[in-house]
Formats: C-alpha cells, structure tokens, sequence
C-alpha cells in the first residue's frame, strides 16, 4: 500500500510504502486523529522494511491511500 502526503508550504509529496496487509481503516483513523489533535500532533507511519516515518499534523495539505498497484513506464499499451 503505498500513502502519498503533501506538506504545507512545499511542492514535495513524503511517501510511504506500506505492507501490502495495512490495515486502510485504522490508517485512516490515525491520519484523523493526528489531523484532529488527539495523537500528540504527530502521524507516524512504518513502512514495509520496519523504518518509522513521522509526519507534524499541522504541516499536512493532504493524504492520498494507494493500494499497491503496478506501476508502468513507457509509451502505449500494456
């Protein structure tokens, strides 16, 4: 699964692989939570080699939750 975040004031997007087995709506709920304050003002996000991200909630613009889906390169069809 991979979470794309944008941060305030910066054209950069932070991602986030996440294991293919996260559970999306506890994700959800914490991506709420940090936005609402209720988390320490911090979202903190493991990916799938065991390393913690940690994201200041006030500097978040948006959050975009991908399933892990293949990506393509190149011109035309598949």
């Amino acid at each position: 699964m991979e979470v794309r975040i944008g941060v305030i004031h910066t054209n950069k997007e932070i991602e986030v692989e996440l294991a293919d087995d996260a559970d999306i709506d506890k994700l959800t709920k914490a991506v709420e939570k940090a936005i609402a304050g209720v988390e320490a003002g911090m979202l903190w996000l493991t990916d799938r080699r065991g390393r913690r991200v940690g994201v200041p909630a006030n500097r978040i613009a948006y959050v975009e939750i991908a399933r892990g889906e293949e990506r393509r390169v190149g011109f035309g069809a598949p």
